[in-house]
């Protein structure tokens, strides 16, 4: 479906509000493409020629960009998309058991959508929260240390209309198009709601300060290879 002119309008005050964050216009086309897809929900091919007459580019550098990143989807992505880490660590906790009974419950399989719309079900090679694994993200907030069960809950709460509450992040977990508008570079007053590190997080810290452990100083030279301790290190 073409934009809408209301839309155009819309995408254009925005686009020239994050093109005047970078000095080469170009360099605006992530945030960009996800500014469509808050709106459109996918990035169409009148999203593409939108980014492409706005920044000057063809639409083949535009799609090139688009058809890279996972995160930029072709087609009409459901309400909420929920990664589930299978990556080595959380594959071996039970992410690939989440993955598969999420699989069976929804119907659907990676990169594939509910019938009504509401879940897009992916597999994620690193939600970057191993501490917490297996972990599963909906709408990039994370939920740590799940189970089948759990994520299953999660799953059906959303697709009864229900909020449902991060592990860590905003207070809950926001629509895919929202979401696409916050990365996009716009803040929607939820950014310091919720816990952003856990325990799991703070292990190392709290070892080093028990232990007294301090970083080098990088003007102190280099630690040399038979492991002595030059002047100024700890």
């Amino acid at each position: 479906m073409p934009l809408t002119a209301d839309v155009t309008e819309r995408l254009t005050a925005d686009a020239h509000q994050i093109m005047e964050r970078y000095p080469v216009a170009r360099s605006a086309l992530l945030p960009m493409l996800h500014l469509v897809q808050s709106e459109e929900g996918y990035i169409s091919p009148d999203g593409i020629a939108f980014c492409a007459r706005t920044l000057d580019l063809t639409p083949a550098e535009v799609a090139a960009v688009a058809t890279f990143y996972t995160q930029f989807k072709r087609r009409p992505n459901g309400t909420y998309t929920v990664g589930v880490c299978t990556n080595t660590l959380c594959a071996v906790m039970g992410g690939d058991a989440i993955f598969e009974t999420l699989e069976k419950n929804l119907g659907s399989g990676h990169d594939e959508t509910t019938g009504d719309g509401t879940i897009t079900l992916e597999r994620v090679e690193c939600n970057a929260g191993c501490d917490y694994a297996p972990v599963v993200m909906v709408n990039w907030e994370f939920f740590d240390n799940q189970t089948p069960g759990s994520a299953k809950a999660i799953v059906d709460k959303l697709r009864a209309g229900e909020a449902v509450v991060p592990t860590r992040g905003a207070a809950k977990v926001h629509t895919f198009k929202e979401a696409s508008r916050v990365l996009a570079g716009f803040l929607d007053g939820h950014e310091n709601e919720g816990v952003g590190a856990g325990p799991a997080s703070l292990q190392g810290t709290l070892l080093a300060r028990r232990e007294g452990w301090t970083a080098p100083d990088p003007g102190a030279g280099t630690t040399p290879v038979d492991g002595t301790k030059q002047k100024g290190q700890s």
